[in-house]
């Protein structure tokens, strides 16, 4: 866990000098409405699609909208803390991360016919080691390398840790050596070059969209594990935000599939193949609370930040 408390710190002092102050008027209504999302596996792919949700933002608020993209989780949850940005996107673990400490509000998820939408964390290995189950992973697991995605991710770290420990497999020190790849992408990719031997990543997100684009096969990778479903990324804004503009912020979002469709979908879709019964719904901190309780049965996630 070195690694993680690294990126902490360099996050920190990478945002301790530069917080905008006067972000908000007296009135807590930002003069701009800036968001801070991780640019993903293809930071360019990324900044692409949701120039569309951008300008719709945009238009619906009134006032100028800027990404503020990130290379890792953390640093999208210092650049809140720090008031750098108004708002985040954060996968669901971040969230948890990011609400040790009070001041965000939850505002909206991803949903599939007006329900909140899921996906599922998954090990990975390449054909070639031979690994067939998990059972196999615990025979040899002091011959073998790990790879998690970034520190602060929910499927390519938190529940696959928690997993493997509950199995009696800690990552710290059961296998030949544990790493953060610091991507979805680098872990998968990893694994099917042969440089190492498992990797922690999600099905539906990450997979899957590689093997959609070609990047990689089917048969390149074997899925010795895979997770109850987990809730999707989560909205944020600060609580010292005026209420009525989040509220406003809110139903923008909540109406974005109807309004504009393709600013929307062109989103959604780098990582849905079929977006047409999705939509913005509203969320809540409570749904976040089963994450809460998973970090918290794991000791490397017991933090006071």
């Amino acid at each position: 866990m070195k690694i993680f408390f690294t990126c902490i710190f360099w996050a920190l002092l990478l945002f301790s000098g530069c917080a905008e102050k006067g972000d908000i008027n007296s009135n807590g209504v930002p003069y701009k409405l800036s968001i801070g999302l991780y640019g993903g596996d293809n930071p360019a792919q990324t900044k692409e699609a949701i120039e569309p949700l951008r300008l719709y933002l945009q238009k619906k608020m009134g006032i100028e909208v800027e990404m503020f993209f990130t290379t890792d989780y953390t640093s999208v949850i210092e650049a809140l803390r720090s008031h750098k940005i108004i708002a985040a996107q954060f996968n669901p673990f971040a969230y948890v991360i990011a609400t040790q400490k009070p001041g965000l509000r939850p505002m909206v998820t991803l949903g599939i016919n007006g329900h909140p939408s899921f996906y599922k964390s998954i090990i990975i290995t390449n054909p070639k080691t031979g690994l067939k189950t998990m059972d196999d992973v615990k025979a040899k697991a002091k011959k073998l390398t790990l790879a998690f995605a970034d520190p602060a991710s929910t499927s390519g770290h938190l529940i696959p840790r928690a997993y493997l420990s509950n199995i009696g497999l800690n990552p710290d020190n059961a296998f030949k050596e544990a790493i953060f790849a610091g991507s979805h992408a680098a872990a998968i990719l990893s694994v099917k070059s042969g440089k190492v031997d498992l990797g922690c990543t999600n099905l539906d997100l990450s997979l899957n969209k590689l093997i959609r684009e070609g990047t990689v096969n089917k048969e390149d990778i074997v899925i010795l594990w895979t997770s109850p479903p987990i809730l999707n990324d989560v909205f944020t804004i600060r609580t010292d935000v005026n209420k009525d503009f989040a509220n406003k912020l809110q139903q923008a979002y909540i109406d974005m599939a109807k309004d504009d469709y393709n600013a929307f979908s062109k989103y959604a879709g780098l990582y849905f193949p079929d977006t047409h019964n999705m939509s913005y719904i509203a969320t809540q901190d409570s749904m976040y609370n089963s994450l809460r309780k998973i970090a918290g049965k794991v000791k490397q996630f017991k933090m006071n930040k």
